[in-house]
């Protein structure tokens, strides 16, 4: 039962990417306006790690099910360490970070990225299903 809860936790997973490909391709200022919030609260900073970590864990548990175990593994382990590290950043230099780079990230920049979110997204729900 918890592969299958993770299986559909990593698919909807891949979706959300792609889907955020399209706000990116679409919506470049939509989703430069996204990540200026990085960090900008408590309640955000904190929500946004958290919720990193549910597809992070699924992806480790649903690897051994997947076509390329080690790369679910790999991604997974990232995004864990990753978001532990930033439990212990500061919230304002998370915040600091995410307004420099969507300074940098400009909606030209932002949409010729896009396609990037969508491999990403296929590779996951192609190695998930």
């Amino acid at each position: 039962m918890i592969l299958s809860i993770t299986k559909w936790i990593v698919i909807l997973f891949g979706l959300f990417i792609i889907f955020i490909g399209f706000v990116m391709l679409f919506a470049p200022n939509k989703a430069r306006a996204t990540l200026r919030k990085a960090g900008s609260t408590n309640v955000i900073n904190y929500t946004e790690i958290t919720l990193r970590l549910i597809p992070a864990i699924a992806l480790i548990i649903h690897s051994e099910a997947s076509k390329i175990p080690e790369a679910f593994q790999l991604f997974g382990w990232i995004m864990v360490v990753t978001s532990l590290i930033l439990y212990f950043i500061p919230r304002k230099a998370h915040h600091r970070f995410s307004m420099k780079s969507s300074d940098v990230l400009k909606p030209l920049y932002i949409r010729r990225i896009a396609p990037f979110a969508f491999i990403l997204g296929g590779v996951i729900l192609y190695n998930a299903l």
